[in-house]
């Protein structure tokens, strides 16, 4: 070795130092956020189009052709008779698609009938139209001259009927001026006789209603055994025709009327006096 050189022992050579390119990530992330996953690819694209078109195509096929069309009209709720009415109002609809079924116009069409308070469809594929029904229910005939109409709950004119149907109803007389007429609906003091009357069908009420007597200040009825039933103002009718259903029975066969305009304190006579019928309890001092 040479005086003043470098002492080369020992001494070994530095590696040399390399770029290394890292590799690119195969798929788009951030912040460990896989976002690839959520992109569909061209196969997914064209399989959901081809299901859409498919769905599509399948609705037209349905709705405008016999596949669903309408063969039985099957009514629930009503009597046979106004099952045939509900039907024969339904007619236009046989052959129709289910699927193009206008349950608008057919309720219209139905709830025309006077018959009718209320009505509900359902669809039974594949071909039946299910027509569930909420029949008028009769309480009284209306008598006019030689005419007889029978009459809803709800004051709507249901038919004309023979003078002797429904011997059970009530019976309420009109003057002749008053136009009655299939469809229509009672008024004013008609109204108010029909609604007097609606609580007794199917009672077992003590007597049957020949004739009503109604004005906006009084209700009378009277009954075919001739006793004047007398509810005074048209307001607790049902509580009143109650009172009178227990007080009936206990009466004398020369008692001419009975009068609950008060149904705490029932009255009951001829002509000529009034009593408290026995056994009803006052409620007054």
């Amino acid at each position: 070795m040479a005086d003043g050189g470098p002492d080369q022992r020992g001494a070994r050579a530095r590696p040399r130092s390399r770029a290394v390119a890292a590799p690119a990530p195969s798929r788009l992330a951030t912040d460990g956020f896989d976002l690839a996953r959520f992109i569909p690819t061209g196969r997914s694209l064209v399989t959901a189009l081809l299901i859409v078109v498919g769905a599509g195509i399948a609705w037209f096929v349905a709705r405008e052709t016999p596949v669903f069309s309408v063969e039985k009209i099957e009514v629930l709720g009503a009597s046979a008779g106004v099952s045939a009415q509900v039907e024969r109002s339904l007619r236009a609809t046989e052959g129709a698609s289910l699927l193009k079924f206008d349950t608008d116009a057919a309720r219209l069409s139905v709830l025309a009938l006077p018959t009718v308070a209320g009505v509900r469809f359902d669809r039974a594929f594949p071909h039946t139209l299910e027509v569930v029904v909420a029949p008028e229910r009769a309480v009284a005939v209306v008598r006019q001259g030689a005419d007889s109409y029978l009459v809803a709950e709800s004051g709507r004119v249901m038919a004309t009927v023979e003078r002797r149907d429904r011997p059970a109803l009530a019976r309420i007389w009109i003057k002749r001026d008053i136009r009655l007429q299939e469809g229509a609906r009672a008024e004013g003091d008609l109204l108010a006789a029909v609604t007097a009357v609606a609580p007794l069908v199917g009672t077992g009420f003590p007597g049957r209603v020949s004739s009503v007597a109604a004005s906006p200040e009084s209700l009378t009825l009277r009954l075919r055994s001739g006793l004047e039933l007398r509810l005074g103002d048209p307001v607790d009718v049902a509580l009143k025709l109650a009172v009178a259903a227990r007080v009936i029975p206990l009466l004398t066969s020369d008692t001419t009327y009975l009068d609950v305009a008060v149904p705490e304190r029932p009255v009951s006579g001829t002509l000529n006096s009034q009593v408290e019928p026995e056994g009803m309890t006052s409620t007054q001092p």
